[in-house]
């Protein structure tokens, strides 16, 4: 993907029309799109970074990192997810990309766990996860645990 500017801050550094464009995509994606009815808002995003991807001022693929302890043992991902003006072009592995790197940058880990949407199984599997738990359901959708070693 061209023309993609990566930021990656704490909450605190987040202005509040980037934590509205955060808000607003995961929203978009997670509770309209999935129809999920759910509180996002998980008090999580506190302690984690948020990793931006923006093209020509619109949030075009998000995700949070999380510490270690906070979710799991491991730092972790979530809320990933991309603007569907550009899904299949490949922002999704862009995105996952840059995140893996800034999570190991960050925690200086041996590795990262995920709770992935099991239709992303071979997604994950290209970008180095392995499954590690049996199948789950997480607001009604089939997950399941992921975790990518260094």
């Amino acid at each position: 993907m061209t023309n993609i500017t990566w930021d990656c801050k704490s909450f605190e550094k987040l202005t509040a029309t980037e934590l509205y464009e955060i808000l607003k995509l995961r929203n978009q994606i997670f509770v309209v799109e999935q129809q999920c009815v759910y509180l996002d808002t998980d008090d999580k995003d506190f302690a984690s970074y948020h990793l931006c991807g923006w093209q020509d001022g619109l949030l075009v693929a998000y995700l949070r990192i999380l510490p270690p302890g906070l979710s799991y043992t491991e730092p972790s991902i979530g809320r990933v997810c991309c603007n569907p003006s550009v899904r299949n072009k490949g922002m999704g592995k862009a995105l996952m990309t840059q995140g893996l790197a800034f999570c190991y940058q960050l925690y200086d880990a041996k590795n990262i766990r995920i709770s992935a949407q099991l239709y992303l199984l071979e997604f994950y599997n290209t970008l180095g996860f392995k499954q590690v738990s049996e199948l789950y359901l997480e607001d009604n959708i089939p997950h399941i645990e992921m975790l990518h070693i260094k």
